[in-house]
């Protein structure tokens, strides 16, 4: 099993560096790729309420026979449970469905910059949750730099971690800064960029990229390995996504070789600024919004 390294919080929690992320993961693959996951040695699962799959992380954990303890779960709250009691109400939505008592990293999904009056209120319910207990870490995603100087200026708890969009294409540098200044952990989704992009005049993608396809075969790695270990040789925290139990356990066998000061430098020059998500700015409710499920 690999022998993963850990990445201290804050408030010093603990998470496994790597994670296993199931975003657009339907429910019943949800189930399989986290059993897969924890049999490959993951203790990291992050999830979300709007992912609709959180009933699934909670039973495979429950039937794996690891330890609940031993198992880091994140999950997120949707901007359609935004404002104070609305966000004390999702947490107990995510953790019956988890069937967890206690959530180890609860973090707000979004900014909500229509009403970042509602995201702060959510933000400061999330402090009560930690407060209480019910969490040990608080954090965001998709928080850039004004919606995090913002949150700062009002919050009582730094946040932990800041969940974005972060692969050798797409790096953020600003963002990362910001939270490296405050003590806020960068966690990357997408670390491998499953995203395609238009270069060079000819669309390509991170794993077609021939400076990380040098690299991967100097080390006897493959594309996606490269810049996971790029991620976590830099201090982040990284969450790629797949259903497949042979990828699975591929993507968690990073731990064993280090990517050169020049290796790292040539990834980081390959920064397009390209954004493949949606624009944080243009998250509103009338857009974006959906119910969450009680069950």
């Amino acid at each position: 099993m690999p022998d993963v390294s850990t990445l201290t919080l804050n408030n010093g929690v603990t998470l496994p560096a790597l994670g296993l992320g199931v975003f657009q993961t339907p429910p019943d693959e949800t189930r399989d790729a986290v059993t897969a996951a924890l049999e490959a040695g993951y203790r990291h699962i992050d999830t979300a309420a709007a992912y609709g799959n959180e009933r699934q992380v909670g039973e495979a954990i429950a039937a794996s026979g690891v330890d609940r303890g031993d198992v880091f779960v994140e999950t997120k709250i949707w901007i359609s449970d935004y404002g104070y009691d609305q966000t004390l109400h999702g947490f107990e939505k995510s953790a019956r469905k988890l069937g967890v008592d206690q959530i180890d990293l609860l973090i707000l999904h979004q900014a909500l910059p229509s009403d970042f009056e509602a995201t702060l209120e959510s933000y400061r319910a999330l402090e009560t949750l930690l407060s209480d207990g019910k969490v040990r870490a608080i954090g965001v995603s998709n928080f850039m730099v004004d919606h995090l100087t913002a949150l700062l200026e009002k919050a009582t708890v730094v946040p932990a971690v800041n969940q974005i969009e972060l692969h050798p294409y797409f790096q953020q540098r600003e963002v990362q800064d910001l939270g490296a200044e405050h003590g806020i952990l960068t966690q990357a989704w997408s670390p491998i960029g499953g995203i395609t992009f238009y270069r060079d005049g000819k669309h390509t993608s991170t794993l077609q990229d021939p400076v990380i396809a040098r690299l991967a075969v100097a080390h006897g790695k493959s594309p996606a390995q490269v810049m996971l270990r790029w991620g976590v040789q830099q201090g982040r925290s990284v969450i790629p996504k797949s259903t497949k139990p042979a990828r699975i356990a591929e993507n968690l066998d990073v731990f064993d070789f280090d990517l050169t000061a020049d290796e790292l430098a040539a990834i980081d020059g390959l920064d397009t600024g390209q954004r493949g998500g949606p624009e944080p700015e243009v998250i509103t409710l009338e857009a974006f919004g959906r119910p969450i499920p009680e069950d």
